[in-house]
């Protein structure tokens, strides 16, 4: 591949292996100066490993990288920001204790003519780019006290303020909202006009034709090619991402509906306030709203997380104390949480492991465990969910973030629950991945059980519920059925357009 004046970054003939599995082979990326360049692939195709491999936290085993104009050796982090490569990474890893400001400048802090770090500087350096990016968030909060939507957009702010040349965008809206989404690509197109490039990975089609210039599609770790996004349509890339053909993403079926499976009355906790709403047997709940509506505290109330104040939570018409989770799972329910690293995974486990967890009391026999059950069960879902893993003793950390995720819905299927509560369930997910537990969920509820689903996607709301729940501001606002429910609907009960114009009538 020769150097071309107009590109700002040629990756040629890049491979990457790890023990058990070839992550890349041969591949290729093209970047041009002033463009955003979409990378595109199922989980596991290899391009976040590719990406790491540019910043420096991996060392490609073999290819060249050549930078402006200067083939270049990286291998570290540190590095490849000297040289104007800065990213921003799909696994957030803030310190969480430091503040927005420490945390954007960390390792290259203001420092006071005496050398301690000037934190009135690092402050107003931090209010400055916030500002400017239009993100409204106080330097001096300290991390841990943030959501996960707007540590995403601390990590925005990060990348932009090392003045790169490139920057690599790793999943950066699989937290936030779409006000923010909106904020994130007027940033982009800022960037854009300067000159700088964007590597943009992301699983979300529409984000692809509304930001990219040209996309390159990635499958088992092989490049396929390289198009401008104009020339492309929503089905030529999945099938090129795929290798197959999507007739239907969402399978959703009309299932014949039961009795009620779960009723919450006048439930009351921590950014929720007398909340009722019931989810009967065969059925979808879904629950939309925007960042701080209350969805998620609302399911870690119902689930036993945190502690509720008032409400009757009832299962089969029976009313259930549910004062922890291990109620809630004794009660029939389980909860895939929103943040997968930080709520989900025992990152230091196997793949196996972090299947059986949930339900280990059913593989005991006495003192005995059952490790061919374990592993007769585990394999069934591995292959159902598709998980691409070299083994189940493979350490979790080491796959993918979709991957990551298919494991953890694997867990509670294992532990057969007649409620399935899903926080998110397909962030970070691939369009074929995602398909699969769109078609997982409607056999789940064809069985005579529940799902409640909250999802920050409207399409995916749209596609899965036969009933959406929508909140704003810790109150549940009003529920619409699968037939009247539209985008524009559920935005307008989300921002409280609805109450607004309801209290003005």
């Amino acid at each position: 591949m020769g150097i071309d004046a107009e590109y700002v970054l040629e990756m040629g003939n890049i491979t990457k292996a790890f023990p058990g599995v070839r992550a890349l082979s041969d591949v290729q990326l093209r970047v041009r100066k002033g463009t955003v360049h979409g990378l595109m692939g199922e989980n596991g195709a290899g391009k976040s490993t590719l990406m790491k491999c540019l910043i420096g936290i991996y060392v490609p085993d073999s290819g060249t990288i050549t930078f402006k104009g200067e083939t270049l050796h990286i291998t570290s982090t540190h590095y490849a920001l000297s040289k104007g490569i800065s990213m921003i990474h799909q696994e957030l890893s803030p310190v969480p204790q430091m503040t927005v400001a420490e945390n954007i400048y960390l390792g290259r802090e203001p420092l006071t003519w005496y050398g301690l770090v000037d934190m009135p500087k690092m402050n107003k350096m931090a209010a400055e780019l916030l500002e400017r990016l239009h993100i409204n968030i106080k330097p001096t909060a300290r991390m841990v006290e943030l959501s996960i939507a707007q540590s995403q957009l601390v990590e925005i702010a990060k990348a932009v303020s090392y003045d790169s040349d490139l920057i690599i965008m790793d999943e950066p809206t699989s937290a936030i909202t779409e006000a923010e989404v909106e904020v994130l690509f007027s940033i982009i197109r800022s960037l854009i006009a300067q000159g700088r490039a964007i590597i943009y990975i992301t699983h979300k089609m529409d984000e692809v034709f509304k930001i990219t210039d040209e996309v390159t599609v990635f499958r088992d770790g092989q490049y396929i090619g390289t198009e401008a996004t104009v020339k492309l349509t929503d089905a030529m890339l999945i099938e090129r991402m795929v290798g197959r053909t999507l007739t239907d993403m969402f399978h959703k079926e009309t299932v014949p509906v039961g009795n009620v499976m779960l009723e919450v009355e006048n439930l009351s906790g921590h950014g929720f306030r007398n909340v009722s709403f019931a989810v009967k047997r065969g059925e979808i709940l879904g629950l939309a709203g925007l960042m701080g509506a209350g969805r998620t505290e609302l399911i870690e109330g119902v689930f036993g997380v945190t502690r509720t104040h008032t409400g009757t939570i009832r299962i089969n018409g029976k009313t259930v104390p549910i004062r922890s989770p291990k109620d809630a799972i004794a009660a029939g329910m389980a909860l895939l949480t929103e943040d997968r690293k930080l709520t989900g995974l025992y990152l230091n486990a196997s793949v196996r492991e972090n299947m059986f967890i949930a339900n280990i009391h059913s593989y005991l026999v006495g003192p005995f465990v059952r490790f061919r059950k374990i592993e007769k069960d585990c394999e069934r879902m591995r292959g159902v969910m598709r998980i691409k893993t070299p083994s189940l003793l493979e350490i979790i950390k080491n796959l993918s973030g979709g991957n990551q995720q298919k494991v953890l819905i694997s867990r509670w299927l294992l532990t057969d629950p007649d409620l399935l509560i899903l926080d998110e369930p397909t962030r970070g997910i691939d369009v074929g991945a995602k398909s699969e537990v769109y078609r997982l969920m409607t056999e789940f509820v064809k069985t005579g059980r529940s799902i409640i689903m909250i999802s920050s996607e409207l399409p995916e709301v749209l596609g899965m519920s036969d009933r959406i729940m929508v909140m704003h501001a810790g109150d549940k606002v009003g529920e619409l059925t699968r037939t009247e429910a539209t985008q524009e609907k559920i935005l307008q009960m989300a921002t409280g357009m609805k109450i607004a114009s309801e209290l003005a009538a």
